[in-house]
């Protein structure tokens, strides 16, 4: 019986079979070569093979920065995993301390370590001079290095910054993506220009440096005429923004317009030949900061200009003018005045009485407008239900559009792409049907006819696929099938005899709202089905067509 197997009373095979198994985790952001994915792999296999380890799973984090678990799936991930005890693993090999994290705080990066540990599951740093074994030596050499990788971060970040305030000092462009109107052209330390860098991309060279330089002569004249019509028409920002959306003049993403886009135009320095860098920061993974005055850093003479100075200067006063900032107090005290003398609140009242914040204010302060009212007492009249079901029915509009998506691919081979917020759907780049949701108003009378009301946002191109609602908003009652070229608005106002003067199709349900866009797309053009289906208008170029008067739609 020498040859016999003995096995100890208690002794869990499985489990020590388990030992022998680890996984490794590996993390690079964009530090130095000896941190390279293969070099640490390369690492934790031989230190594997030297204590007769199976490395049998793999965490990677690759371009990701240390000083968050944010942004780290990898890391995420293997935490869960630990944590939900499927782990078929004991061990997790990492190159060393840093690449665990370079968290700011360094009991983060313990915290992570010790639930793995009270999973079970034991940590070990291959290439540091000491063994992770929970002694007090190892536990000071991990806290020190933990300390000294956070201190690197916040070292690089210093030096990074100050770099990069030097660098836009010079004139150059730091920074990514621009505004609308401008370019970046990759230059060298000559200052002979390489190439255009589009969106997403970057200079490969640390030599290189970036140069703003003026779009099209169509973008300059875009860009003047909204100075135009803010300093010399008074224009507001919706009236601007309703005559670029009109003129199909799309921002520099290719999408429509909003107000909030305007504003950002009329300040941006870039348009009379200067730059502006360090306005905001955000250091070390931490939240955004809006930096005073004195911190910018300016360049001049960085770029020719596209607006005259004087009429830039007289943009920024009357700017300033609108950006009147009161404690959230004193806004809720002049709104209550507001309701003593008008007897009633909405967002026309609030946006066109002096002395009162726009609504948009009012909503960033509190949350929502209704949300300012309850604070002072004031229930609106209007019913609210249907704001309360606006995930709903967007989440609704996506389903429908990927139904209908579907359907196109099955049937015409067409490959139609989500746009919109996944409320539309785009072939070949261009717009083939947005969904919208109309809800019913309320009747005057048994004799009047019902009406539906749908936002149509800033869609001016393709179909409109509108899903009317029953009386009471909660179901959809049918279907109509528009073309976009409607009188421009922000609304799409239905009733039942209005359909022949829009050129609209009724369907009853899903299925014939689909043979009516089929329909569509065999009758707009045969051979090319991927082409343009009822445009709205024309593409147009150039200065807006000014609006004069209110209340137009």
């Amino acid at each position: 019986m020498a040859n016999a197997l003995v096995v100890r009373k208690g002794t869990n095979l499985a489990r020590r079979l388990r030992t022998q198994r680890a996984a490794q985790y590996v993390r690079m952001s964009r530090e130095l070569q000896r941190y390279s994915i293969e070099n640490q792999r390369a690492a934790i296999a031989a230190y594997a093979a030297a204590n007769g380890l199976t490395v049998v799973r793999t965490y990677e984090d690759q371009g990701r920065s240390g000083l968050r678990i944010k942004g780290r799936p990898g890391l995420i991930e293997l935490i869960e995993d630990v944590q939900s005890g499927e782990a078929d693993f004991d061990q997790i090999l990492v190159y060393d301390v840093s690449r665990w994290g370079r968290f700011q705080d360094t009991d983060e990066s313990a915290y992570y370590e010790f639930l793995c540990k009270m999973n079970g599951v034991r940590v070990v740093y291959c290439a540091e001079i000491f063994k992770n074994d929970g002694s007090f030596l190892s536990g000071m050499a991990k806290y020190m290095k933990r300390g000294m990788a956070a201190e690197w971060s916040r070292e690089l970040g210093v030096k990074v910054h100050t770099g990069h305030c030097r660098i836009a000092s010079l004139g150059y462009r730091v920074g990514g993506p621009v505004g609308y109107g401008l370019r970046r052209m990759m230059v060298d330390e000559s200052e002979h220009p390489k190439g255009q860098l589009e969106k997403g991309q970057y200079k490969a060279l640390q030599s290189d440096r970036v140069r703003l330089r003026q779009g099209s002569a169509e973008e300059a004249a875009v860009i003047r005429c909204i100075f135009d019509q803010f300093v010399n028409e008074r224009q507001s920002y919706s009236e601007i923004r309703r005559a670029l959306n009109d003129a199909n003049i799309a921002n520099h993403n290719g999408r429509p317009w909003t107000d909030g886009m305007i504003p950002i135009i009329l300040g941006n320095e870039n348009y009379i030949g200067k730059t502006v860098y360090n306005r905001t920061s955000r250091r070390l993974g931490e939240g955004l900061v809006k930096n005073p005055a004195y911190a910018w850093v300016h360049g001049t003479a960085a770029i020719e200009p596209i607006v005259d100075p004087d009429i830039f200067a007289r943009a920024q006063k009357l700017l300033a003018e609108r950006r009147v900032e009161i404690p959230e107090d004193e806004m809720l005290m002049r709104l209550r005045v507001v309701l003593r003398r008008r007897g009633k609140l909405n967002s026309n009242i609030i946006n066109s009485t002096l002395g009162l914040n726009h609504v948009s204010s009012y909503v960033k302060h509190f949350g929502s407008l209704r949300k300012a009212y309850s604070l002072i007492g004031y229930v609106s009249p209007r019913d609210c239900d249907w704001l309360d079901t606006y995930d709903y029915w967007a989440s609704e509009q996506s389903r429908h559009a990927n139904e209908l998506a579907e359907v196109l691919r099955a049937d015409l081979g067409l490959e139609p792409e989500l746009a919109q917020d996944n409320i539309a759907l785009d072939v070949g780049g261009t717009r083939l049907v947005s969904f919208l949701v109309a809800r019913q108003l309320a009747t005057r009378g048994p004799d009047h006819a019902p009406q539906w009301k749908a936002y149509r946002r800033q869609i001016s191109s393709g179909l409109l696929a509108v899903m009317r609602l029953d009386a009471t908003n909660k179901t959809i009652e049918d279907y109509v099938l528009l073309p976009s070229k409607l009188r421009a608005g922000r609304y799409v106002w239905l009733s039942s005899g209005s359909l022949a003067r829009h050129l609209g199709v009724h369907c009853s349900a899903m299925s014939d709202l689909i043979k009516a866009v089929k329909a569509r797309l065999a009758a707009s053009n045969h051979a090319a089905p991927t082409t343009s289906v009822l445009q709205s208008k024309p593409e147009k170029r150039g200065r807006p067509k000014a609006r004069s008067g209110r209340g137009r739609r």
